[in-house]
């Protein structure tokens, strides 16, 4: 959702307590017209905005990885003429570089934060590229194909991503409604299906991956506390998002949704009651002690589907540096039952509730 909706998927804004109040933003609302490659950058007049990058690869020597790239815009709606140096902060940019060495059994994770100042973090429609420091999306704007690069201490990668299929327009009339109330939504795009190829640390590698691109200016309503968000890539061709947003009541919400996409890329929206989301077993934390759900029974009973999700690792947490911030667990999932297949899992909202 992310991350994150919600992801915001659906996903979240990791760093929402540095914002200031801004009442000129904009709000989702329905019949927007959507314009691509224009509407893949950046949405200024909304205050939140996120890219997530989420995949699965393999070496040739079959070591299998997780890895997740996500770009984050706040925006503060500071105008220039009121501040015309250089380093004014019209937006803040967060960003999360994380990996799973699946075999290797390892996960480790970066953030960083920046405002644009000159040149250090962006989004720019004309230089097809997001970035932040040396971690980026390159955006070939002919073709659709997106490269990420980023280095770490222990992690460096170049990944070609191209699109199988065409993205999709999570939602209906055009915004995922979140929660009751005109502009309690997000504008929400997927990639459902990239290819992947590049190199991890040295290694060729080749996999899939998945990409959500959400902005909005208010998503969740005061009593919702978090949300579950699914990717599912499976091996027969067909796709699904799927998110459950909970209650501090600890019921869910109607608003929780997802899309199938089926093999030839045709989307259908899914509303709460055409599936289920049944948490399994739970995995406690030894950074934060919040306790996880990393197995799920997923069913969508319209297309047969009988699904087993279960965590690549239980230990996928990003913490929250210095306990500003949200703190979630994102990571790598396989896929069993009725059908195969691989993905990630986005969990909000257990450490404490999310705040925007």
């Amino acid at each position: 959702m992310r991350r994150s909706t919600l992801r915001g998927s659906i996903a979240f804004v990791a760093f929402a307590g540095f914002a200031t109040a801004a009442p000129a933003f904009r709000v989702a609302t329905p019949s927007y017209h959507f314009q691509f490659p224009r509407d893949h950058f950046n949405h200024p007049d909304f205050r939140t905005e996120w890219w997530y990058y989420t995949g699965n690869v393999r070496a040739a020597s079959g070591r299998r990885y997780g890895f997740e790239l996500v770009f984050f815009r706040q925006g503060e709606h500071r105008r220039p003429a009121e501040n015309p140096s250089t380093w004014r902060a019209d937006d803040l940019y967060l960003a999360h570089l994380a990996l799973t060495d699946i075999d290797g059994k390892r996960f480790r994770y970066y953030e960083r934060l920046n405002r644009a100042g000159p040149g250090i973090a962006g989004v720019s429609l004309e230089e097809g590229r997001i970035w932040n420091g040396n971690w980026q999306s390159r955006w070939d704007l002919g073709s659709g194909t997106q490269t990420l690069t980023a280095v770490a201490a222990d992690i460096r990668f170049q990944l070609r991503l191209t699109a199988r299929k065409p993205p999709v327009i999570n939602g209906e009339n055009g915004i995922s409604q979140k929660a009751d109330g005109a502009g309690q939504a997000s504008y929400y795009v997927s990639f459902p299906r990239l290819a992947v190829e590049g190199t991890l640390n040295g290694a060729a590698v080749t996999g899939s991956a998945w990409m959500d691109h959400e902005w909005f200016t208010s998503q969740l309503a005061k009593n919702q506390v978090g949300w579950d968000w699914f990717s599912i890539q499976l091996d027969n061709g067909a796709d699904l998002m799927l998110f459950r947003l909970r209650r501090a009541d600890g019921s869910i919400d109607p608003h929780s949704a997802g899309t199938y996409i089926d093999p030839a890329g045709r989307a259908t929206h899914l509303k709460q009651s055409d599936f289920t989301l049944a948490p399994l077993d739970l995995w406690r934390s030894p950074h934060t002690h919040a306790r996880y759900p990393v197995r799920w029974h997923i069913a969508v009973p319209a297309w047969n589907l009988s699904l087993e999700a279960r965590a690549a690792l239980p230990d996928q947490e990003l913490p929250a540096e210095n306990g500003i911030g949200n703190t979630y667990w994102e990571g790598s999932v396989q896929y069993s039952g009725s059908a195969t297949g691989v993905g990630y899992l986005e969990m909000t909202g257990y450490a404490k509730p999310v705040q925007f």
